[in-house]
């Protein structure tokens, strides 16, 4: 009994003891889960034996299918290589130190869809970012703002159709921007434009996506240094003489991204066919576009020009030389160099129309040729002429005018007017015609009206009543009236006096 008893309390021990370790264990198989969440957030440390290759101050790990940043790397790395990967989303935790030395970052080909607003805020020193050919669908309000040393940004052969106005805010000294082959609708104007673009941007690539409206008049504006590197090819535009003239003085200009992509700068046919045609043809087919020539500098006399050595290089070396290759020098006082690079000129003579050259040197030599023509006149006195002949030809207008009036809508009630006789007219029409109506109608009646009788209206004193002298070559009436010419002309009376119509011809 006692052995039994034994027996039973060891069992129970043992049982005790084996609830413990199940109490042990639970608490760790229940971190598993997480400890294998965390591996795929936090990546594996880096092995530059194994995976990775090691030189100096360059970690190239790109091609290992990847699906974490490695950690644990080394703070003087200059170059990080993490190309050709499955890492699809940057997270702010990507690097916990940060990485002050390093100035290239390549991560394209990696399936990226998710940019943390605060995965650059331990790289600030990055001049080169390479994001191209992701899955990137929108840039965010401030992403890039960290970077202020950033040069390079490629984004191209993304997803990206919506970019927040502030996306490149900070940047300031980026001069290479690619975002070409995405799918963005609206032109970036905020990075051209003199007060928010970048100071150092020198290319801008927006070519192969679906812009279908540029701000022309904007970019036809730009300093030439900007447009040489504005990169817009391959874009839906709609076909318009407009867009034609803007391509054209591009490439008139030799800039770089009009003349290396000339048979890439389409637009778009109107109709179902979506049909596409190059823009510089447009003046030879379809819309029959003016042919652009070479701008010119039109100006009066007495005035004062300012010409710009509009070069595709910025900060060049530029000296001036007048019609007829004369260098610009202090003894021509009509010529004064100014400290960026323009001239100004005037007061204008006629004798200062010609080409005026502009010699730039830099990297590479340009020169840019200018045109000026000067009118024979004033400003003011040209300003005259056309007020002159604008005034002239108003009051021919206005003359022409009067005279369409007179001639088509003032009414004739004459007996002389065309298509009337006087068997026709009638008494109301005015004095005259009504004399004579009453003539004939008394030498059809031959009565006469009672002695002292006369005409009871207002017409009356006109007439001289029992009198059949000739008046004007014409009988008075004074015979006896019958009851229907009577009636019928005390119904006209009120409009007999305004309705009489003279010979002379009206003046409005």
């Amino acid at each position: 009994m006692m052995g039994r008893s034994l027996w039973i309390s060891h069992g129970a021990t043992e049982a005790l003891f084996r609830g413990r370790s199940f109490i042990a264990v639970l608490p760790l198989a229940l971190l598993l889960p997480t400890l294998r969440v965390g591996a795929q957030f936090i990546g594996s440390p880096l092995d530059c034996q194994k995976t990775c290759v090691c030189a100096s101050n360059i970690v190239s790990c790109s091609r290992i299918s990847l699906t974490n940043v490695p950690i644990t790397l080394p703070q003087y790395t200059a170059v990080l290589d993490l190309s050709f990967n499955n890492i699809t989303r940057l997270r702010a935790e990507w690097t916990p130190v940060p990485l002050n030395r390093l100035h290239s970052l390549l991560l394209s080909h990696n399936g990226l869809t998710f940019l943390s607003s605060e995965a650059f805020s331990n790289v600030k020193k990055l001049q080169y970012l390479d994001l191209s050919s992701n899955y990137i669908r929108q840039l965010d309000e401030f992403i890039f703002e960290p970077l202020e040393h950033l040069e390079v940004l490629l984004l191209y052969s993304n997803r990206i159709s919506q970019i927040d106005r502030t996306a490149f805010s900070g940047l300031a000294s980026l001069q290479r921007l690619y975002l070409s082959h995405n799918q963005i609708s609206r032109f970036p104007l905020e990075l051209v434009k003199e007060r928010t673009r970048p100071d150092t941007l020198r290319l801008l690539d927006v070519s192969s996506n679906r812009i279908k409206a540029l701000p022309l008049n904007e970019l036809q504006a730009l300093p030439a240094w900007i447009k040489n590197g504005l990169y817009f090819h391959n874009n839906p535009l709609p076909c318009s003489c407009d867009v034609h003239e803007v391509v054209a003085r591009w490439y008139i200009k030799e800039l770089s991204s009009a003349v290396d992509f000339r048979g890439s700068h389409t637009c778009v046919l109107p109709g179902h066919q979506k049909e596409k045609i190059a823009i510089l043809d447009l003046d030879k087919v379809y819309l029959n576009c003016s042919e652009v020539t070479a701008m010119e500098k039109k100006a009066f006399l007495e005035q004062f020009l300012v010409l710009d050595c509009d070069t595709r290089e910025r900060n060049m070396t530029k000296s001036w030389a007048l019609p007829g290759n004369i260098p610009v020098s202090p003894a021509y006082k009509i010529a004064l160099m100014r400290p960026d690079g323009s001239l100004q000129i005037g007061p204008l003579k006629a004798e200062d129309s010609g080409v005026y050259t502009c010699y730039a040197s830099g990297s590479l030599n340009e020169t840019v040729y200018v045109t000026v023509v000067v009118f024979n006149s004033t400003e003011i006195g040209g300003l005259e002429n056309l007020k002159t002949a604008y005034t002239t030809l108003i009051g021919c207008l206005v003359s022409l005018v009067l005279v369409l009036f007179y001639l088509y809508l003032t009414p004739c009630h004459c007996a002389c007017c065309p298509g009337q006789s006087l068997e026709k007219s009638e008494p109301r029409d005015s004095l005259h015609s009504s004399t004579v109506s009453i003539t004939h109608a008394h030498s059809q009646t031959g009565q006469e009206r009672p002695e002292g009788g006369g005409f009871d209206n207002k017409h009356g004193a006109f007439l001289q009543p029992k009198d059949q002298r000739e008046q004007n070559g014409r009988l008075n009436p004074i015979g006896e009236e019958d009851e229907e010419w009577h009636g019928e002309r005390r119904r006209s009376d009120a409009g007999s006096i305004s309705s009489v119509c003279s010979d002379t011809p009206m003046v409005v």
